[in-house]
């Protein structure tokens, strides 16, 4: 059941439900999640959504791998159904609000019954909407249903009164006019007017550049300065235009004489003009469709998906040592800002960098101003005289130069330290060791102008016994974290990938929601919606797994929430009994286990094509001393390469086999060298052949 409200120009969809319990039989509840997913894709992306359910699930105490839509204020372990509440949040881009807010167990428990106590009544609500919200608790005493607890949910809705502003936005001038071939040609002549018929520019760039502005401004023109509305006319022809202009004169012609017949006259002129419109807007977007579906229009499909991303509206792997060592993740406070003048000229010349290009720089950074734009204008000129350029090609080798020479002393073989712009990671092998670099890149760094940040610098420890502490800096403790993310990859302490999963998992949902306009339209091929979902959804999902050992469960994991993007995409659900292999065929999309293999195996062959003294082959031939631990041994990386390495060559040796099988069955009778090369690419095609046919003669 819903409802949508209006508050104060506000629309507030609120949604309630009842999920199957736990004893009920797995098509069932995927039944109410289908349902519950089509009710979601109903509301438009700008309007506030609550769901209050009973969602019959345990999403558990704690939210390691899933902080970005729950807390981690649960009550008891997470089930089934639980993880089910949890993969909605992550598909809808939601949170439980439940989970935000730390309070006593009898606070967090919504149903009580007899001995058992849990809590299975949550509030759901967008993950951008959740500052909104102020308080959520179990009211004690007050029973909804027998067992039953009432939930509260304290929201105030932030109402944004659209002023506009007094300000007008900066007049531009219109360079797209220079597209049409009779205003760049009028404009080549009356700059050469204006340059007084000069072939060769003058040397003073700055008085050329004011000659072509001015010269712009006046043959091409300038804007209004106003607020552009936001009309869709992209459809627009003359035909139409003239109707509309007919329309306009009946409706002057009837507003200064208020005949009957001049009524007439416009109402018939009206219903013709909104015929025209709408046969305009379908043959316009019957030839957009056509062209989408070509390799041509290819441009225009993902321009098209940012441009509805946009108008519904929010990278290396890096090996963990098996050993305990602290690892310290360091960052510089605003590098880019702070980095001294004087400093820069000074390891530019130490780096061998010849004179003449430092006197460049210098030209280019002296008497440096800049100005602020904004969506009303721009501020005035202000002075930078600290610093490098931002968003210049050159600042971050610039960078790189000056943070070479700061560290030189200080700086040791990868993996002991490893850099990346401001980014750095000191590794020892023990707490004090740890403790001691950091020292030593504080003071080698701060004596030269540069900061280490205090808020952005973590510590980690792989393997830690009970009771080590953490590190200090000056005195400060450093925070002392269980896993970090550097360079886009989520490092554990433990050495395990399971949260890395999750967030691969998080960023597919989130790469696939920026598409979901494309994805999701009916009138786009399945084989489009395939290759925008390989081309921007999956690229995010494999992100680095290529060096991760991934279990079964956890590539099941990855699977499963590809599989529902392809069926959201298809439009189709599991109520409609249509197999895996169907879906993939049908988007020309290959298994999510294929690709990781293919991928980890890639990165295998490149590192072993390194020399030996390579970070990469040095941390894949690494042997630890000591013995494992007892029990069930970890999954190491070398296990997959080896899992990989034998699933390939027994598909080679399948390969074979049917070869000569083939050949046989001709009778030993060979066949030309064309078909024999057309069959190999239909055997490389695979299963992507195969399900085609399958999906047709569904």
């Amino acid at each position: 059941m819903s409802l949508k409200l209006e508050i104060e120009g506000v629309m507030l969809n609120v949604v309630s439900g009842y999920a199957p319990q736990v004893g009920c039989e797995l098509g069932e509840k995927e039944r109410f999640w289908s349902e519950l997913d089509e009710v979601m894709e109903s509301i438009p992306t700008g309007e506030r959504v609550v769901i209050g359910a009973d969602f019959n699930g345990h999403v558990g105490e704690g939210n390691a791998g899933d902080e970005e839509v729950m807390g981690k204020f649960g009550v008891k372990e997470r089930n089934l159904e639980g993880q089910m509440v949890v993969d909605f949040a992550k598909r809808m881009d939601m949170g439980v609000v439940n989970t935000y807010f730390q309070k006593r167990e009898e606070h967090r428990v919504t149903y009580k019954s007899g001995g058992r106590r849990t809590q299975v009544d949550y509030i759901l609500c967008r993950r951008g909407n959740l500052k909104e919200i102020s308080d959520c608790k179990v009211v004690v005493g007050e029973s909804v249903a027998r067992q039953h607890r009432m939930v509260v949910c304290r929201m105030t809705l932030m109402v944004c009164k659209t002023k506009r502003s007094k300000k007008e936005i900066e007049k531009k001038t219109k360079w797209w006019k220079l597209k049409k071939e009779e205003c760049c040609e009028e404009f080549r002549q009356k700059l050469r007017q204006a340059l007084g018929g000069q072939v060769v520019l003058p040397d003073d760039w700055e008085t050329t550049a004011e000659v072509i502005r001015e010269t712009g401004k006046k043959v091409l023109g300038v804007s209004s300065g106003r607020r552009k509305e936001d009309k869709e006319t992209w459809w627009w022809n003359e035909e139409v235009q003239d109707s509309v202009q007919r329309k306009r004169l009946a409706k002057k012609k009837w507003d200064m004489d208020r005949t009957e017949e001049n009524r007439q006259e416009y109402k018939e002129l009206q219903r013709r003009v909104k015929r025209e419109v709408s046969k305009a807007k379908q043959k316009a977007y019957d030839e957009l469709y056509t062209r989408l579906d070509t390799r041509k229009g290819e441009k225009d499909l993902y321009r098209l998906a940012r441009q509805r991303d946009r108008d519904g509206k929010d990278v290396q792997q890096v090996r963990v040592i098996k050993d305990r060592d602290g690892r310290e993740l360091t960052n510089l406070e605003k590098a880019y800002d702070r980095v001294p003048r004087e400093e820069l000229w000074y390891c530019m010349r130490k780096s061998g960098v010849a004179e003449k290009y430092v006197r460049v720089v210098q030209d280019m950074y002296e008497r440096c101003r800049t100005v602020v734009r904004c969506a009303v204008g721009q501020t005035e000129e202000f002075k930078v005289e600290v610093g490098l350029h931002q968003g210049s090609a050159l600042s971050p080798f610039l960078f790189a130069i000056v943070m070479d020479q700061l560290s030189e002393e200080v700086r040791q073989e990868s993996p002991w330290t490893m850099m990346f712009a401001d980014d750095i990671v000191i590794c020892s092998e023990s707490r004090e060791q740890v403790e001691e670099n950091l020292e030593r890149w504080r003071f080698a760094l701060e004596r030269r102008g540069m900061k280490v940040s205090r808020s952005k610098t973590e510590y980690m420890c792989v393997n830690e016994r009970e009771g080590s502490g953490t590190v200090r800096l000056q005195g400060e403790e450093v925070k002392k974290v269980q896993e970090f993310k550097y360079l886009g990859s989520t490092v554990q302490s433990n050495g395990e990938s399971g949260k890395e999963v999750k967030k691969r998992v998080q960023a597919g949902w989130n790469g696939w929601r920026k598409v979901s306009g494309v994805l999701c339209d009916r009138k786009i091929s399945a084989r489009i919606k395939g290759k925008v979902y390989r081309t921007v959804v999956r690229p995010a999902m494999l992100y680095g797994l290529e060096t991760v050992s991934l279990r079964k469960r956890q590539e099941s994991e990855l699977e499963v929430a590809e599989l529902k993007m392809l069926r959201f995409s298809l439009g189709v659900t599991r109520l409609d009994r249509i197999r895996n292999e169907y879906i993939r065929g049908t988007a020309h999309v290959g298994r999510l286990g294929d690709k990781v293999r293919e991928a980890r195996l890639r990165w295998f062959g490149h590192v072993q094509r390194r020399e030996s003294e390579n970070i990469g082959r040095r941390m894949l031939d690494m042997e630890l001393p000591g013995r494992r631990q007892r029990g069930r041994p970890k999954r190491r990386y070398m296990d997959g390469i080896n899992e990989d390495m034998n699933l390939v060559a027994s598909w080679r040796l399948f390969l074979s086999i049917i070869q000569t099988t083939h050949t046989c069955f001709y009778c030993g009778e060979e066949e030309d060298e064309e078909e024999e090369e057309e069959e190999e690419r239909e055997m490389e095609r695979g299963d992507a052949h195969v399900l085609t046919t399958s999906v047709a003669q569904i």
